[in-house]
Formats: structure tokens, sequence, C-alpha cells
């Protein structure tokens, strides 16, 4: 039976998962198949957005030099020259003392600058009155306003959303160049775990881990191959993990990564031509038994088999392998005090919640086995290694999930 080597602490652990994993090749795709894709060149914006300018309101396009002063009681009167078409760009100038029609979103024409909202105004045949004044560019979205040519949108490892999908279309992007998705292969591992239809008898547990991990391999712009439950069977597992490396780039196995008469994960994976040992145990809570083994030019991570533990070393040790350059994160104050060991890298799941103005970081505390823990938190904070513990009203960072 493979034991524990010396644990590890938590940044040499990422630095060997970083220095095993592979390049990642590239492919062109058109923009409508690019959701949750992961960029892999940055992209500039090829045009102005707008590209001109428009109006954001239904009225007159004017200079604005021909309102100043004008009153309920002492209107502006301007002579109505025309109307701007949807669609189409004006073939008129405004000169002063002119207005013209204008739509939403219509094309500003040459001349104007500003426009008065309808509301604030009355026609008279010909003329129009303007009861209201309006300052330089009002009520007009300039071009460039929003993006300027050659502004940088996305930069690479930046997994593409719908608005994204969006702006990029509003540019005329057709096809991008993103990364390939990984394959990555999933195994649940153990004798006490049953497929989720199956009702669990005393003793056994529902396969969890493998719907929550492949979740989060898409999640990150990821493909998961998922396998049947294997247990807990020297001769089995070495044959699904063989197929596993076969099939996948990666591969993540939950379970079976702690010292123990029937965890045979790591005597497994050992055993592989070409295997190299990276670490078998990291100095961090939850997840302190896992394990990585590099085989050939694959590789396989061993997560602890309790679902809270398994997802939280997904997030701080595989998706920075595998997923966007940077989460989202921002910043709130520890609602309690929170105890750490100095020397360990803690992990704290935690829920945010407003009051009077301030937000502040709940910590979620209970055991890695507690379904409930990572279902309620809206994301994690991290206590160094170095530190001791969060006092209350401390300034935290929460990493969202």
């Amino acid at each position: 039976m493979a034991e524990f080597l010396k644990v590890m602490d938590y940044r040499t652990a990422l630095q060997k998962l970083q220095a095993v994993t592979r390049a990642r090749p590239t492919e062109i795709i058109p923009l409508i198949d690019s959701y949750n894709r992961m960029v892999a060149q940055e992209i500039t914006s090829p045009e102005d957005l707008p590209s001109f300018s428009r109006s954001t309101v239904d009225g007159f396009a004017l200079f604005c030099e021909d309102t100043f002063g004008s009153s309920e009681s002492l209107p502006a009167y301007l002579e109505l020259i025309g109307e701007v078409r949807m669609g189409f760009e004006p073939d008129f100038e405004v000169k002063r003392g002119q207005c013209c029609w204008i739509p939403t979103g219509g094309m500003l024409p040459s001349g104007a600058n500003a426009v008065v909202m309808v509301e604030y105004t009355e026609m008279l045949e010909q003329t129009v009155l303007v009861y209201r004044p309006v300052s330089p560019w009002e009520n007009i979205m300039q071009k460039g306003e929003d993006i300027k040519t050659g502004s940088s949108l996305f930069r690479p490892g930046s997994l593409l959303r719908p608005q994204d999908i969006g702006l990029l279309a509003s540019l005329g992007v057709v096809e991008i160049e993103v990364y390939k998705p990984y394959n990555i292969g999933i195994l649940s591992t153990g004798n006490e775990v049953v497929p989720i239809q199956q009702k669990p008898i005393a003793g056994q547990i529902r396969d969890v881990n493998t719907y929550s991990i492949a979740s989060a391999v898409g999640m990150c712009g990821n493909r998961a191959v998922t396998y049947p439950i294997i247990a807990d069977n020297y001769a089995e597992l070495k044959e699904a993990v063989a197929k596993a490396l076969n099939d996948n780039e990666l591969v993540l196995i939950s379970g079976g990564s702690s010292v123990g008469v029937m965890d045979i994960t790591l005597d497994v994976l050992m055993s592989f031509t070409d295997s190299e040992m990276l670490f078998h145990g990291i100095s961090v809570k939850p997840g302190e038994p896992t394990l990585a083994v590099k085989i050939g030019e694959k590789l396989v991570i061993g997560l602890p088999g309790h679902p809270v533990s398994a997802l939280m070393v997904f997030y701080i040790l595989c998706l920075p392998l595998l997923g966007p350059i940077s989460g989202t994160s921002l910043e709130a104050v520890s609602s309690l005090n929170i105890a750490s060991q100095a020397g360990r890298d803690d992990f704290i799941p935690v829920k945010l919640v407003e009051e009077q103005g301030n937000r502040f970081a709940q910590p979620i505390l209970g055991k890695s086995g507690l379904m409930s823990i990572m279902s309620f938190a809206d994301g994690y904070i991290h206590i160094n290694y170095e530190k001791q513990g969060i006092l209350a009203g401390e300034k935290v960072i929460v990493y969202l999930f």
C-alpha cells in the first residue's frame, strides 16, 4: 500500500501541476458557437461603436446654442427642414436656426450637436417651438463613445458570455480564435458509492462527485467525460484509469486518495509505465489527501471523496489549469472570527450578506461531507498559510463560485 509522501505546500503543488500541463491547441470557430469558449488571442475592436453619432431619444436635432435661454414663456423658434429615417444617412445639413425630426437610434445629421426631446417641443406647421434648453451633445451617443477602434475587448483566457458575444456581433466579428476544450475524464471510486437513481442502503452514498465535478468542468469551458462508478478493486480501477487516460487529456478521480486499506488509487497510478509522483498530500483545508501523478504526457489528479473537499480542490487546483485567467472576486468584511492553522492554506466557503450598506462574508462552517455547504455558499475566502486566522470586521477577498 502506498503511503503519504511529505505533505506539500499549496503553492508548490500548484506550480508542479502548471509545469506539466501541456500547451493548449487553438481553433477558429464561428462567433455563434463561441458561448463559454476561452479566448486564445486578445480581441480588439475593429471599429468604433457606435459607428456613427445617434440620438438616444425621439425629438429634434439642432444646434444647442439656438435653445439657450428658452423657456415655457419664451420658446426658441426653429425651422423644420426634414426628418431622419431609420437605417439611412441624412442627405441634408442642419444650420443655425434649423432643426429636423430624429427618432431614437437615428443618425445625427451634419451640423447638429444636440437633440431636444419631443416632450419639450411643439410643432406649428414648419416651425418647432422649443421650451427647454439643451446642452452640447445632450441626448446623443457620439461615434466611438462606447468603444474606440483598437480598444482591447477580451484578453486570452476570457470565457465568452452571451453579452460578450452580442458585443462582438455588434462589431461585425464573424469568427474568433479560442482554445480547444480539454477532454477531462471523471471517475468516482468506492464500494460505498452508488448511482444517484439508486436509493442508498445503510453505509452507501449517492455519486455526488461525478455530477458536481462534471458541471465544474463544463463551467470553465471544457468537456467532461464520465464513466461508471468503480469499486475498490485494483484490476477494475486500473482498467478504468487506462481507458480514461486514452480518452482524455486529464483524469480526475474522486475517492481513494487517502491512506487506508481499501484506498488503492495511488497504487494503481504508480503501476503505470512512466508514472511520476508529483505530490500526495497538500497542506490545505479542505483537501489535504489530494494526490497528483503524471503518467506519460497525461495528468491524473486524485480528489478527496467528500463532496465539499472534492469541489473545493477543483476550484483551487484544477481551475487555474483549465479555466479563465482570473475569476470574479470582490471585497467584503468577515462577519466572524475564523481560526486557522499557521503553515496551512485554508479555503472557507462563505455566504455574502448585505447589512446597512456593508457587505459581509459569513463563513459556512461544517464537515466536508455536508452537502449543503457549497450550495449555500456564494464563494470562498483564502486564509494564507502565514496567518493564524481572520478577525471579525477584517477585510477579506471573496472568490466567487
